[in-house]
């Protein structure tokens, strides 16, 4: 199909932006990667009256250490994550779970930005974001406000952006050195959705967990955080029991839709099984 009439505005600042979208109101949508966006204007299922490309903001790209963390430009592509020296060492969760991210044509032109912003249930990077306790940084016509990513999802395309605001950077906290980490993705091919996934960062001390953080991905209307399950395994070393109790305290706050991936006890056991293989391959990376 062909999408219906728009007016197509590039602005180059941050303030340009954020205007047009306060303006616009809710005929107004912001172009990152496009995936999401264009498709849906395609089927008509959006019919935005004003289009708002992101591309001509620089200073919504790149990634860079500030203090103890790590930031990252919303408008970065995932490809653009893949070869940056600074994820693959400080953050090697993200640089894993960028490489499953359906496939290489989609990654050059896919924003980090774009993939947790627009609130999709399937998308990878929310979980992630919240197991590594990011924060985003939302400037509107009015203010400028930090969001914990755990707080920014309130449904399936819902989220904590108001009118007229913009996403402008992701901050993540630098994970411990010799910190474990692992992302598990159970899907039915190449550059689909997850059926189940779960994001493992913990740090291990004389052989037991100290700390735990797991996410899981596609099994709500919004990213997860298992916080019962990482608490029953702090002060273990993921026996088999505890590993089984895990999975199944994961399960219990799990609420997938049966779709064509499954239905919703076979996503929800995959889903547990998903968070214990990334418990235990998080644990043997961890020094």
């Amino acid at each position: 199909m062909i999408p219906g009439p728009f007016e197509y505005h590039r602005p180059t600042t941050i303030a340009d932006a954020v205007k047009l979208l306060s303006d616009f109101g809710d005929e107004a949508r912001p172009l990152a990667g496009g995936h999401s966006l264009i498709p849906m204007m395609k089927l008509r299922l959006a019919t935005p009256s004003h289009l708002i490309d992101l591309h001509a903001l620089e200073a919504l790209k790149g990634i860079r250490h500030e203090a103890q963390n790590i930031v990252i430009g919303p408008m970065t592509t995932q490809h653009e994550l893949l070869g940056s020296d600074i994820i693959s060492n400080s953050l090697p969760i993200l640089h894993e779970a960028a490489l499953v991210i359906s496939d290489p044509q989609v990654r050059y032109r896919g924003t980090v930005g774009g993939n947790v912003a627009n609130g999709d249930p399937g998308n990878d990077m929310p979980a992630l974001m919240m197991t590594l306790g990011a924060t985003y940084r939302l400037v509107g016509p009015d203010e400028t406000r930090e969001v914990a990513a755990r707080d920014f999802y309130q449904g399936a395309y819902f989220t904590a952006l108001e009118p007229g605001e913009i996403l402008t950077a992701i901050t993540v906290p630098v994970p411990p050195a010799g910190h474990g980490y692992a992302y598990e993705k159970l899907k039915r091919k190449v550059g689909d959705y997850a059926t189940a996934a779960a994001a493992v960062v913990l740090t291990m001390s004389d052989g037991k967990v100290a700390t735990c953080s797991i996410g899981l991905t596609n099994l709500s209307e919004t990213p997860l955080l298992a916080e019962d399950a990482a608490q029953l395994v702090i002060g273990t070393a993921l026996d088999d029991e505890t590993l089984k109790k895990a999975a199944a305290a994961a399960e219990a706050i799990m609420s997938p839709a049966a779709d064509g991936r499954g239905p919703v006890e076979y996503r929800k056991h995959v889903g547990g099984v998903m968070v214990a293989r990334a418990l235990k391959r998080a644990a043997s990376v961890a020094i």
